[in-house]
Formats: C-alpha cells, sequence, structure tokens
C-alpha cells in the first residue's frame, strides 16, 4: 500500500530537520542533508551551490553525479556559468522553478565529457533565509523532465529549512570567531605593554605593533598609514609574507577619504568603491591590490591629535571581514595609542630626570667647587701683593692654594663619579664601598642574600648610597660608615650607618624640606613604590634606609 503523499512530505520534512541539528560542520551537513532528501524523494542526483557576495559560486555537496559530470576531477561543477546561477545572479530565482535543461549537461555530451546516465534536466530550488540568499540546491533523476506543483513546494520547503540552518551556522561561526578574536585580543595587549618601556621610539614601537598584531591575529593584510605634513603615506603592511615598507604615498583620489575616516572616532567599513581607488594605486607597489574587504580605525594619539590610520582588508577568496572585526581592530588602536603615549610620557621621565640630576649637580658644584674655585683665586691675588714684602706670608698662601684645589679636585671627581656610575658591574655593595673609599672613608660592609637585582633598582640604590655617603663625608664629622644590604624575593634593603654627630629634631625637619639631596633620595625609592627613612639621634649617628619592592 503506497504511503500518503502528505504524509510522505511530513517524513521527508522532520527526517531533514533532524539531520540539520546534528552537525556544526556546514560542508558535512549539507552533503547529509543532500543524500537523505535525494532517498527520501525518490530523486537520484543533486548538488548544491553557494554563492558569496562577490556573486562567485562554490560546488559545496553533491550526490551520485554522472560520469559526464565527474569528468576531470569534477571540472564541470567548478568553473563556467548555467542558467540556474544566472537567474540567481539577476534576482530572478526566488522560489523552486523547473530548469528546462542542463546546460552542464549539455556542454558533457557536446565535448563528449562521459555518459549522462539519462539525465538531462533538473529542478533549482534558491536558499535563503529571511533577506538572505546563500545559494542554490539543483535536484534530477534519469528521464525527469518536469516537477509537480507539489514536489517544487516540498523542495522549497527543505530549501527554507536548509537556508535556516546555514544562517545558524553563520552565526555560530560568526560568535566563534568573535570569542577568539577578543581572546587574540588579550594576547596582543599583553604582548605590547611588555615591550612598550623597552627605550623603543614611536615608529619602533608602531613598526614592532603592526609585527604583533601580524602574529596574533589572522587578517590577511594589516597596513599603517601615516599623516606625513598634509599627505597620508602608507608607511609599512604586513601579510603572510612577511613586512614591507612601501612609503608611498596616496594619490589625491584615495587621500580625501582616508583623511576623512581618520577624523573619525571609530572603525569605518571600507565601501566596494573606495577600495577601487586603492587597488587603482599602482604606486603602493601593489601591496593593496588585491583587497576585497577592509575596515579602517584611527590611531588617536595624546588625546586629541591623529597618529595615523590602521587598516586590515581580505582578499577576494579569503575570510570575510565582519563588525566585530571592526570592533577589535578599534580596540588594537587603542592600545597602541596607549602604548605611544606611554613612551612618550617615559621619555618625558627620562628627560625630567635627566634634568633634575643636573640641576642637582649644578648646585653641588656651586656649592663645593665652585666656592673653593673662588677661594682659590682670591688667595692667588694675595699671593701676588705679598711677593715683595713677606715671604712666610707668600708660603702660607701657596700651601693654602695647594690645600685648596687638591680639596676641589676631591670634590670634583666626586660629582664625576655620581655622573658617571663606574663599578657598578662589580656589584652594588662593592661599588659604593669604593665610592666612600675615594671620599677617604673606611666602610664596613654587611650582605644577607643573594639575589641580581633589576638594573632600574640597582641604579636607584646606587644613588641614594652616593648621596647618603656624601653627607656622612660632609655633615656627620666623621670618616666610618657601615653599609648593609638584605636580598629577599619580595624586596631590597639598603642601610648606610654613621656614628656622627646626628641630626637634631629641628635640624631634620628644615633638612627633609629643604635639602635636595634628601628629597632626591626619597623621590628615588617612592618612583619605585619603595619608601625612604632617617633614623637619627643627635650626637649619635644616623641611619638611611631605602626599601624598595621586588616585582
Amino acid at each position: 500500500m503506497a504511503m500518503d503523499p502528505r504524509m510522505q512530505e511530513l517524513i521527508t520534512l522532520k527526517t531533514i530537520a533532524e539531520t540539520l541539528n546534528q552537525s556544526n560542520d556546514l560542508t558535512l551537513m549539507l552533503d547529509i542533508v543532500l543524500d537523505k532528501l535525494l532517498k527520501l524523494t525518490g530523486l537520484t542526483v543533486g548538488w548544491i551551490f553557494l554563492v558569496d557576495e562577490h556573486m562567485e559560486y562554490e560546488c559545496v555537496a553533491d550526490r551520485y553525479l554522472p560520469p559526464a559530470l565527474l569528468h576531470d576531477d569534477k571540472h564541470p561543477m567548478q568553473c563556467g556559468s548555467c542558467w540556474c546561477l544566472d537567474r540567481y545572479r539577476n534576482g530572478r530565482l526566488n522560489n523552486a522553478v523547473n530548469i528546462l535543461n542542463c546546460k552542464r549537461l549539455e556542454n558533457a555530451v557536446k565535448f563528449q565529457w562521459g555518459d549522462t546516465l539519462g539525465i538531462t534536466h533538473h529542478a533549482t530550488v534558491p536558499l535563503y533565509s529571511g533577506d538572505r540568499q546563500f545559494g542554490v540546491l539543483n535536484v534530477a533523476a534519469p528521464g525527469k523532465t518536469h516537477f509537480e506543483e507539489e514536489e517544487l513546494a516540498l523542495l522549497q520547503a527543505v530549501a527554507f529549512q536548509i537556508g535556516s540552518a546555514i544562517e545558524r551556522m553563520h552565526l555560530y561561526a560568526a560568535e566563534q570567531h568573535r570569542a577568539d578574536l577578543f581572546t587574540r585580543l588579550g594576547e596582543f595587549s599583553s604582548a605590547l605593554a611588555a615591550i612598550k618601556n623597552a627605550g623603543k621610539t614611536p615608529v619602533q614601537l608602531m613598526e614592532y605593533a603592526l609585527t604583533l598584531v601580524g602574529v596574533h591575529f589572522d587578517w590577511p593584510i594589516t597596513a599603517w598609514i601615516e599623516p606625513v605634513g598634509s599627505d597620508l603615506v602608507l608607511r609599512s603592511v604586513s601579510t603572510k609574507d612577511g613586512m614591507i615598507s612601501p612609503d608611498a604615498p596616496f594619490p589625491p583620489t584615495a587621500q580625501y577619504w582616508l583623511k576623512e575616516v581618520a577624523g573619525e572616532r571609530s572603525f569605518t567599513m571600507v565601501r566596494s568603491t573606495d577600495i577601487a581607488k586603492l587597488a587603482g594605486c599602482h604606486e603602493l607597489h601593489g601591496a593593496l591590490q588585491s583587497l576585497s574587504t577592509a575596515i579602517v580605525a584611527p590611531l588617536p594619539f595624546c588625546s586629541s591629535t591623529m597618529a595615523g590610520v590602521l587598516l586590515i582588508g581580505c582578499h577576494k577568496h579569503g575570510t570575510r571581514l565582519h563588525l566585530f572585526d571592526g570592533e577589535v581592530l578599534e580596540a588594537v588602536t587603542e592600545h597602541i595609542a596607549v602604548a605611544l603615549e606611554s613612551a612618550q610620557l617615559e621619555e618625558k621621565r627620562r628627560e625630567l630626570a635627566r634634568l633634575e640630576e643636573r640641576n642637582r649637580l649644578a648646585r653641588d658644584l656651586h656649592d663645593s667647587v665652585c666656592q673653593i674655585l673662588f677661594s682659590l683665586s682670591m688667595t692667588a691675588k694675595g699671593v701676588e701683593s705679598l711677593l715683595n714684602h713677606d715671604s712666610n706670608a707668600v708660603l702660607s698662601s701657596i700651601r693654602d692654594m695647594q690645600s685648596l684645589s687638591q680639596h676641589a679636585l676631591k670634590e670634583m671627581r666626586g660629582l664625576i663619579m655620581q655622573l658617571r656610575p663606574a663599578g657598578l658591574e662589580t656589584g652594588l655593595i662593592t661599588a659604593l664601598k669604593a665610592y666612600g673609599e675615594k671620599l677617604n672613608m673606611r666602610i664596613n660592609t654587611q650582605i644577607t642574600g643573594v639575589l641580581d637585582l633589576p638594573r632600574a633598582v640597582e641604579e636607584a640604590l646606587w644613588r641614594i648610597g652616593q648621596e647618603a655617603l656624601n653627607n656622612v663625608c660632609k655633615h656627620a664629622g666623621t670618616h666610618q660608615a657601615e653599609i648593609a644590604l638584605q636580598l629577599t624575593a619580595r624586596e631590597v634593603v639598603l642601610s648606610i650607618t654613621d656614628n656622627g654627630l646626628g641630626i637634631s629634631k629641628k635640624r631634620r625637619k628644615q633638612s627633609t624640606s629643604t635639602s635636595l639631596g634628601l628629597s632626591t633620595m626619597q623621590e628615588r625609592a617612592e618612583a619605585l613604590g619603595g619608601q625612604l627613612t632617617i633614623t637619627s639621634v643627635y650626637r649619635n649617628g644616623t641611619t638611611i634606609k631605602a626599601v624598595i619592592p621586588l616585582r
């Protein structure tokens, strides 16, 4: 007893629906669905073309093709056009229709590619979901030249199911890709943060950031467009084949819209007409010749001005860019802008530190060497007036001049040592002991723990130790000091203790607020997240202790 056609239709739709929900692999799903459809409808041959936004097609699934269509590794299914695809491209394929005959099969007969197994005609059904179209479904059987309305209606219903499944899979893949992009963004941010304060110039930092974009993201093309004067110049392009630096200005046709998008606050999906302007820029040495889709985002710098534009793009046969690619690109440009601003602020901080050091040395020179040289000059004038009178007074003055000149030489050597921290390669304690001995001091040292200090911490402690030993030499009334260094995994502690005059409470309060040396030591410690403490008992010595955390 034959099954009721209506029941057969329901069974077909139910089976297809169940099959469509069993996999998130689009190709596998279409292949299985096509096989189920043919078995349930009694048809023998079928194939599915998916068509992209450029109206280029791909045969993603086929079942039981005749030898004529299998010729030369399915070459007839991979090239050329046909009536069903022509109707689809022209917007005239809205429902399941009968195709009078198949051009691909006609060509197979014409060029004798093989047996067609009696198949000459097929039905064509568009695959779409809502207003989005994805391609066409073709089915056929030997000797079948016409499909009834009921058969076309069933094929139309199946096509709706397939189109909805394709849409679902596209959305799923897009969300997966979006999640992957933001994971990569985190990795990119960490990598960029690791080098942003490594002393690179803005151009070096920008090119390195472009390299990191190529490492962490799958965008086929990434380009940095930099403003030079009133022009925009293609500075660097990163592709899967490596980095190139065309340093080529854009022609006027592309300059206008690039400057327009560069002034925006967010990313911009590049229009096809503007992509064509880039593709026509022969001056760019082919770097952007093969773009099909592109997104640009401005590189904000110093909150107001523009450091350029970052462009990502895909080839005609590559992965299509989506809005979330633009969201991630915008975040990438913000991270790069922060890195550039941080590098600029770090350079300003270093410049201020150098200026501060010069000012301190200038004051020290004025307070010590300049005063000694002035005294030396005045003594020399006195000697000149005594040359013809008192020989003993002349001799005494000359001795004073020698003493003053030696003291000035000692002061100058000490200041030179502060400018050039030689000896640190032998270790912090060794360098400080050698410095103290140059000041004619007896230095006792004590070290607890073994650890390689970061360069910045070692240099800061060297400067703090220098200043502390200078203070002992100048103000403590003693030539003996003890240096202790305690090293742990969490912090380093440097202590410099003398048994000199100490500091009275009144003088300590005045010194802390007015002494450039003490405030400089405190600023050096605090710049590294540490602290400086001064413990002093009047006429019973002083201890200066710097505690620096180790991260």
